[in-house]
């Protein structure tokens, strides 16, 4: 299914001169522009303010060039910038967080991917629906905390790497919280967590197909979360309190993680599910998504969120992984973002993997 561009000259654009890939300097951009220059495009990198110096430690790494703005909130102010050096826009976790999913989803520059997910994805009550609706198991919600009969988590809308979600062990405790914007209770589910990085190609040919396309999985990685962690979160977290510090979950590293062989059917499975139903909601998911879950003791994959969209956990692997070595070598997800953008342009099939 193809995905409509706006504005229709940027198509044309894209198709008549190569393009240039760009995103938010943060989060993923490392591997991003590294694909891009393995894959023979010009990349461009948006800062806020001062050109970053880190770049210069990773020349591999590097952006061509930077767009610099004020504040990250100015960008729409700049889309005529963008549309002359011919740019295609790599969302990620702190590009959209820093400009907003309604900013974002409006910019008439254009994006990887169908920028329709954006807002499925930011809204956890959309999120749920989706996910619900394609057989995925997930988590109990609770929408009267007088309902809460065990552990629960609270999370806010939106992708802000854990910060303020909160941990309640019962009812009681959940009495804590004090909201500060849009949230959802959830069921805290105990067991081991995974993140599982997926790929789906509307144009490929081959592999674990999926609708026209296939579904491809490069990686998997766990969290490292500020000042708490694991199995002890939930009696952590009251003797935490006491000592006047508030525990957050705000994440600082990743750790790269394998499963269990006999259980990659089931995640995949779920994987396929959520893009089926993506198609038939809204034009389907391109490129790259986490599906985030929990593996209990019984074997039983529950997934308590989706990012629709490449996460941190894939700078583990610039260099492949255990996974997307036995998919290609050297495979990170920015490579693949811009392998996919490559064979897209070839095809002449950009408005299948563009909005």
């Amino acid at each position: 299914m193809g995905i409509e561009l706006s504005p229709p000259s940027n198509y044309q654009r894209l198709a008549d001169a190569p393009p240039t890939i760009a995103t938010l300097c943060s989060h993923s951009s490392l591997q991003i522009f590294h694909g891009a220059r393995t894959e023979g495009f010009q990349s461009l990198g948006i800062c806020q303010g001062p050109l970053p110096r880190f770049y210069e430690a990773f020349p591999l790494g590097r952006p061509d060039r930077f767009l610099s703005v004020d504040r990250y909130s100015d960008l729409p102010g700049r889309v005529d910038e963008l549309n002359r050096a011919n740019a295609i826009l790599v969302p990620h976790g702190s590009f959209v967080e820093y400009i907003g999913p309604e900013k974002f989803q409006a910019l008439p520059v254009p994006v990887f991917g169908n920028r329709a997910v954006i807002g499925w994805e930011s809204d956890r009550e959309k999120e749920r629906v989706w996910l619900e609706s394609a057989g995925v198991r997930m988590p109990e919600r609770f929408v009267d905390p007088s309902e809460v009969d065990g552990p629960v988590i609270v999370k806010y809308y939106g992708a802000k790497g854990g910060k303020g979600f909160f941990l309640a062990k019962n009812r009681e405790s959940l009495r804590e919280f004090r909201a500060t914007g849009p949230h959802v209770i959830q069921e805290y589910v105990l067991g081991t967590r995974y993140y599982v990085h997926f790929f789906y190609s509307p144009i490929s040919q081959g592999g674990y197909r999926v609708g026209h396309g296939s579904l491809e999985l490069l990686g998997m990685d766990r969290r490292d979360e500020a000042n708490i962690d694991e199995l002890y979160k939930l009696g952590a977290q009251e003797e935490l309190l006491k000592a006047g510090i508030r525990p957050t979950f705000v994440v600082t590293g990743n750790v790269p993680v394998v499963l269990r062989e006999s259980l990659l059917p089931q995640v995949f499975d779920v994987g396929a599910r959520i893009v089926t139903r993506s198609i038939e909601l809204f034009g389907g998911m391109v490129g790259p998504f986490c599906v985030e879950g929990i593996m209990t003791e019984e074997l039983v994959f529950k997934v308590f969120e989706i990012s629709s969209r490449i996460v941190a956990g894939t700078n583990l692997f610039i260099s492949g992984s255990s996974y997307s070595d036995l998919v290609r070598p050297d495979l990170s997800m920015g490579r693949r973002i811009a392998q996919e953008l490559k064979l897209a342009r070839e095809l002449g099939r950009l408005g299948e993997v563009v909005s």
